[in-house]
């Protein structure tokens, strides 16, 4: 049997933390939840993590100097930040401190499970519970090398297309909604993110347009639909 990724989960508010932690273990990780960076740390420490999710804002010691502290231990292992605070400054200081990915609150657990994945993907290269090849129409999609291949033509996607192809994939036939898809993939729903988005929507379009039985569609005021056959597997 498949060992269950570890997240080490740090988060003072201890509703929302016990919220998280039943949600990831229900998503099929093992995830252990401490209630500042000190006690945070000294977990680290003595357990084997894959990735850490950690508060900014915490008591006894931020999650800043939390991460400074795991990544001395740990050069390698990925972080996201959760934080209240949307501020540009806070955000530089997470990525120069070497965050993998940041997500502001309120946020939605379907939202951190797919960054979690996301990251674990990227950075492991493992593959996560998720579906990492999908079917659509007569493509073969392969989310871990960014390949999309039809009848032997292969077109290789970058980050940003392949995640967003993802999402599609994931929502197939199913509305996906406009703000869930940027707080994924851009992290921030701004205007600017909407129409670097809209570029990328329009990028998709043409590299699946070989086969017609594929669109994707604007929803209008809730966002894409990918349509495509359903293949019986």
């Amino acid at each position: 049997m498949e060992e269950k990724q570890s997240i080490l989960l740090c988060e003072d508010d201890e509703n929302l933390g016990m919220l998280l932690r039943e949600y990831l273990q229900a998503k099929g990780y093992r995830a252990e939840l401490c209630p500042d960076g000190e006690i945070g740390y000294r977990t680290f420490l003595k357990g084997k993590f894959d990735i850490c999710v950690l508060d900014v804002m915490m008591p006894v010691k931020d999650g800043f100097t939390l991460a400074q502290e795991i990544r001395s231990a740990n050069a390698e292992i990925p972080i996201i930040f959760l934080t209240a605070k949307a501020l540009k400054e806070d955000i530089l200081e997470g990525f120069k401190i070497g965050a993998d990915d940041y997500i502001t609150k309120p946020f939605s657990m379907e939202e951190l499970v797919f960054r979690i994945e996301a990251v674990l993907r990227r950075v492991c290269g493992k593959k996560s519970k998720e579906n990492t090849m999908y079917k659509i129409g007569r493509f073969q999609f392969d989310t871990q090398k960014q390949l999309l291949t039809i009848d032997g033509e292969q077109t290789k996607l970058t980050t940003k297309e392949s995640e967003l192809l993802s999402l599609l994939c994931a929502h197939t036939n199913e509305i996906l909604q406009r703000d869930f898809a940027l707080k994924t993939i851009w992290i921030d729903d701004n205007y600017f993110n909407a129409r670097s988005m809209d570029v990328y929507i329009t990028k998709l379009r043409k590299h699946l347009k070989v086969d017609p039985s594929i669109e994707i569609i604007n929803i209008h005021g809730k966002g894409y639909k990918l349509i495509a056959p359903i293949v019986e597997e």
